[in-house]
């Protein structure tokens, strides 16, 4: 049987490098791309460095990344970054501009060399946030960014026809921005924050490693979905927490 192979940006850490191991723990071939490389995992990946900022450079590192590769059973869009957590008013365009280059522009030039490099794609999967849809005070340009890059995996659902779209919410991580988020004390300003510090040593915060294992068991679930769609995965994994989170986000 032909070893599957996947596609993780941003693997060097966090929900990238948990994803890596547990595609290698499926007998997957991991190609990863990431700015600073996969150190933890260097003789087990396929890496690249590669600034994803750096819009000219994408193309040549997926080039050599993923030279004579003719199928990718799974590309997860992963790599992104917070961005101040602050009033919109607050901030400038040209701080926006930069979120969006990471979270949404640069994954559209991944999805149009996917397209253009005739490799066939059975899912894709973009890593989104509950945030795009919620919108809490304060989450500004990460929100926003994360709202454009659910349309962007619609609007590419229909330029893929073989392949299963998706855009995926998949709850709290234990990760960097976690721990910028937890720095942050103004919860009566932003009162999203409550919830995040508030889950802090309890199971609705995922270890990376485990929010792996829930990502991956929820793909074929996935395809029950139309191509193109968002999906929370506490939609299908935890209605009751979603369903609160909603509420609450509801009568603020």
């Amino acid at each position: 049987m032909t070893q599957p192979n996947a596609l993780v940006t941003g693997n060097s850490s966090g929900l990238g490098l948990g994803l890596s191991h547990a595609l290698l723990d499926r007998d997957y071939r991991v190609f990863g791309c990431s700015r600073r490389g996969c150190a933890a995992l260097a003789d087990r990946v396929v890496d690249v460095h590669c600034d994803l900022a750096d819009f000219a450079a994408i193309g040549p590192a997926l080039d050599q990344l993923l030279a004579g590769v003719d199928h990718l059973e799974l590309v997860v869009l992963n790599a992104g970054i917070l961005g101040e957590i602050e009033d919109m008013s607050r901030v400038s365009v040209e701080r926006l501009r930069e979120i969006m280059d990471i979270n949404v522009w640069s994954n559209k030039i991944i999805l149009d060399w996917l397209l253009d490099s005739g490799i066939a794609i059975d899912q894709i999967v973009a890593i989104s946030s509950g945030a795009a849809v919620l919108g809490n005070r304060g989450w500004s340009g990460y929100a926003l960014s994360k709202a454009t890059l659910n349309m962007l995996c619609r609007l590419y659902a229909h330029e893929f026809p073989n392949t299963h779209v998706a855009a995926i919410a998949p709850g709290l991580i234990d990760t960097r921005i976690i721990d910028t988020l937890c720095d942050i004390n103004d919860t009566e300003r932003f009162p999203a924050l409550e919830r995040i510090h508030a889950a802090r040593g309890t199971e609705t915060l995922l270890s990376p490693g485990a929010a792996a294992e829930r990502i991956l068991a929820a793909l074929p679930g996935l395809k029950d979905f139309e191509s193109g769609r968002f999906v929370d995965l506490r939609q299908i994994l935890a209605p009751e927490e979603y369903e609160a989170l909603r509420k609450a986000c509801t009568n603020r």
